[in-house]
């Protein structure tokens, strides 16, 4: 094949038989689409979480893009259209990366099942380094308060969530038993490897109001009801138009105060369970502090 796969709409190819002439598609016997291998295998690849979730809307899209076709092989022109065209639909280089890790994890597996022969190279793609957005704490104070009109409980996670740094997930998964002497353990984390952190008087305080609930403080709560409240919330409190005012804020919150107080970032890489210190060299920057010993030689003598 000559062409790139970007060329399908210039070849004005539409129909099965015309994408399988140009080699992009394979079709019959036990071939499956992006869909069809989801729905085979998403309860072994995926937990049911609110990354579940994405994951799932990811994939639709991208079948939706391939139109359904189904294939037994892979090859990188397929790739590069679906990069091409997510390009097209405004996806940041960001956003594609997200949804091509779940495709290949898909495809991996449908690969070891031998339901796809082949598989394309799939390289992360470079990612610009865009603002860090946090909370101030007066934002904090507004939205919290917002947030506890709606639900106790949802006010009480997003104090935990602010002082110890935990992801949505980690903080609703933990039990009970995982919290003593002043500390939490994250088992179920995205890195794979649990962490522990000491709490802060008023996130003991959190954790002590929901006391009554069995198993763990936060196991009753649904991600997505938590979420549709915190949205509520913050167009309640003036930051309705602020995108990156979401859930995760919180994680980014506790970093930046660990910076800025002026705790090293190894410690904070520790502190979060980034499994890489370039992940958490985004909020080194927060320490402006650092420098300032610098200045005494570029003073005027």
């Amino acid at each position: 094949m000559t062409d790139s796969a970007y060329s399908i709409h210039e070849q004005g190819w539409t129909t099965r038989e015309d994408l399988g002439a140009a080699g992009l598609f394979s079709d019959g016997g036990h071939a499956h689409s992006v869909a069809e291998l989801y729905e085979r295998h998403h309860h072994v690849l995926w937990e049911e979480s609110f990354h579940k979730y994405c994951v799932a809307g990811f994939l639709r899209e991208l079948d939706t893009i391939l139109r359904s076709e189904r294939f037994r092989d892979f090859p990188q022109e397929r790739l590069d259209f679906l990069i091409g065209e997510l390009r097209r639909r405004g996806n940041s280089n960001g956003t594609i990366n997200r949804k091509l890790s779940a495709l290949s994890k898909l495809l991996k597996k449908a690969r070891q099942m031998g339901e796809v022969h082949s598989l394309p190279e799939i390289r992360r793609l470079k990612e610009r380094a865009g603002r860090i957005r946090f909370l101030d704490y007066d934002e904090e104070a507004r939205l919290f308060s917002s947030i506890r009109v709606r639900s106790e409980t949802y006010a009480n996670l997003s104090l935990f969530l602010v002082d110890t740094g935990a992801r949505l997930g980690e903080a609703i998964g933990a039990r009970w038993n995982d919290i003593e002497e002043g500390r939490v353990t994250f088992w179920l984390t995205k890195s794979g490897r649990s962490r522990t952190v000491p709490l802060t008087h008023r996130a003991q305080r959190a954790l002590q109001a929901q006391r009554g609930r069995a198993i763990g403080p936060f196991i009753d709560v649904k991600q997505y009801q938590f979420r549709i409240a915190w949205h509520q919330a913050k167009a309640e409190v003036g930051l309705g138009r602020d995108a990156d005012v979401v859930p995760h804020v919180l994680r980014h919150t506790c970093a930046s105060r660990l910076v800025r107080g002026g705790v090293d970032i190894r410690r904070v890489q520790t502190w979060l369970g980034h499994q890489t210190l370039q992940m958490t060299m985004r909020y080194a920057h927060l320490a402006t502090h650092d420098l300032d010993a610098c200045l005494s030689v570029l003073e005027e003598r």
